[in-house]
């Protein structure tokens, strides 16, 4: 009788797969238990719900100190679907699963792992449980948001618009607003009070004050040991995250044989776009045909555009006369130069360090002297009154091309009187 020969590398990765399996547990946020996994590979329903939950845990904008338990199982799995419809995920069988956890529990871990696949799914929500000990400020000078983007697309309503109840909206925008300014400036002038009088306090010399959580701690003594465990847990969490990434490699094996399981899906015309285009094996004879087409349109794009360059300089040739045609160029020549005063300003911003982004602690320094990374106040604030004044002149350029929209338009209406609304 023959014996089975044992390889020892599969003898290493399936005792690798538990530990892995473990530490992606450990690593989430209320993540299931291992056993919730192995289910999952198997379709068993009572994987279900624990997987629903966890992607709504990861894919939703939701503090993380809040209960999932107010929020019923089916709103969780609509938003699950879809976020990751938003995203871009592949497979039509996540959106035809019931939302009421009886079934799907393979699909949902196809799910995850194609989250865990796209980015570091687990520092992210390291990232967002973290607990700050020092009073922080996120900053972002980031261009993606100082800059106004695409215009918005034209959106066609369904039915009249009441001015008034827009004009309702607009006021409690606006006292909405004010409300979080003056909240954010009683919170400065509350740590501007808690870093002056602890001053001296603190072991660390380039601090040399406390933070809020560390005069509470003082303070109450029962609540730094609730802050103790809380950071012990964050590292515990730390820790399994290192763990999971030192056998990440098992897991996307076995994730392999998970995927081989299950049945292949057919491509439908929704899902295309999410994936490469699929090129046809053609001969030299065809692709010579396709390259001669090509240049053909091209020959003909370029004399519409010489057609249409021509026609616009005889246009403007034309028109060069009046005053209308000098207030226009007048109006244009203003708007370049503060476009491109708003150029020369962001040139100047992106020619220094880099832009600052992230959470920052707040330090108050009487001596004025600040690190190689560190951040001043007042030139925060002079880079953002700046941002302010490019977004203002922003603004009063839409708002006058809205008043010759509203000119326009009243005067291709005859009979009709526009009464624009009282300045402020």
């Amino acid at each position: 009788m023959r014996g089975r020969r044992v390889d020892p590398a599969a003898g290493a990765r399936a005792g690798a797969l538990p530990e892995a399996i473990a530490a992606l547990s450990r690593s989430l946020p209320s993540g299931p238990s291992p056993e919730i996994f192995r289910r999952a590979k198997f379709d068993r329903p009572d994987a279900t719900s624990a997987l629903w939950q966890l992607l709504f845990r990861v894919l939703s904008p939701l503090p993380a100190g809040s209960a999932l338990a107010s929020i019923a199982l089916e709103v969780q799995a609509r938003l699950v679907k879809s976020a990751l419809c938003s995203q871009g995920y592949p497979r039509l069988a996540l959106a035809q699963l019931p939302e009421d956890g009886s079934q799907g529990s393979r699909e949902l871990l196809l799910a995850l792992s194609w989250l865990l696949a796209r980015g570091p799914v687990p520092e992210q929500m390291l990232a967002q449980t973290r607990v700050p000990l020092g009073d922080e400020m996120t900053v972002c000078q980031c261009d993606a948001l100082a800059s106004l983007g695409p215009p918005a697309p034209h959106m066609e309503t369904e039915g009249p618009v009441d001015v008034r109840h827009v004009q309702w909206l607009m006021g409690k925008l606006r006292f909405r607003w004010r409300q979080l300014v003056s909240s954010q400036q009683e919170q400065c002038a509350l740590l501007s009070k808690i870093h002056l009088y602890t001053h001296g306090c603190h072991s660390d010399q380039s601090l040399g004050h406390l933070s809020v959580t560390e005069a509470e701690m003082l303070r109450d003594p029962e609540g730094g040991q609730q802050l103790l465990r809380t950071l012990e847990q964050e590292n515990r969490r730390l820790e399994a995250v290192l763990a999971w990434r030192r056998t990440e490699l098992v897991f996307w094996q076995w994730m392999d044989t998970v995927l081989g399981t299950c049945a292949p899906e057919a491509p439908a015309a929704a899902s295309q776009p999410t994936f490469l285009p699929w090129v046809p094996e053609c001969g030299d004879g065809e692709l010579e045909l396709v390259v001669r087409e090509l240049q053909t349109l091209e020959e003909e794009l370029r004399e519409a555009a010489e057609r249409r360059r021509v026609a616009w300089e005889a246009k403007a040739r034309g028109c060069g006369r009046g005053p209308e045609w000098s207030a226009t160029r007048r109006a244009s020549q203003e708007t370049v130069e503060k476009e491109l005063g708003a150029l020369q300003r962001r040139w100047e911003q992106d020619s220094g360090p880099a832009q600052a982004h992230g959470p920052h602690r707040l330090v108050r320094r009487e001596d004025g002297a600040a690190g190689d990374r560190d951040l001043r106040a007042a030139e925060l604030i002079r880079t953002l009154r700046s941002q302010e004044a490019c977004l203002e002149a922003m603004l009063h350029q839409l708002q006058g091309q809205c008043r010759q929209e509203l000119a326009r338009v009243a005067g291709a209406l005859p009979g009709l009187i526009w009464i624009p609304p009282p300045g402020r």
